[in-house]
């Protein structure tokens, strides 16, 4: 799968958005090693703390079946009837992409006719991982 077809998963995944307090609609697509694609997009909640970013959303879809193994993460997003030029994600996202990817697991940012590839360490270069546990 191209960067450009991984952006647009991204794009097409944000289109189911459940986002009726911000109105600010994200969609990501996750790539496995093996060419698997797993999506997904946030879902709000009135109670803030319980909403789930569409990165999270993604990995966790992909992990409860069994994933391990990611080679790339795109991510469109912005507000009702715009798209955003660079939607980061979140600290909390870049977190669980730790757990679950190496360092250079890289990351697509932007829309799907204009983007960015960035590295998870380029994204969190002082994170916290099993090793920080030993």
């Amino acid at each position: 799968m191209t960067d450009a077809e991984l952006m647009a998963a991204a794009a097409a995944a944000r289109e189911k958005s459940y986002s009726p307090y911000s109105h600010f609609r994200v969609g990501a697509a996750l790539l496995t090693k093996q060419g698997k694609l797993y999506t997904g997009c946030n879902i709000e909640n009135a109670a803030y703390s319980a909403t789930v970013c569409a990165e999270r959303t993604a990995f966790f879809k992909a992990v409860s079946e069994g994933e391990r193994e990611f080679s790339a993460l795109a991510i469109v997003g912005g507000k009702e009837g715009e798209t955003a030029p660079f939607c980061a994600p979140c600290g909390v996202c870049r977190q669980v992409m730790t757990e679950f990817c190496s360092r250079d697991f890289k990351v697509l940012l932007g829309d799907p006719t204009h983007f960015e590839a960035y590295t998870l360490d380029m994204l969190l270069p002082f994170s916290f991982t099993d090793k920080d546990l030993s």
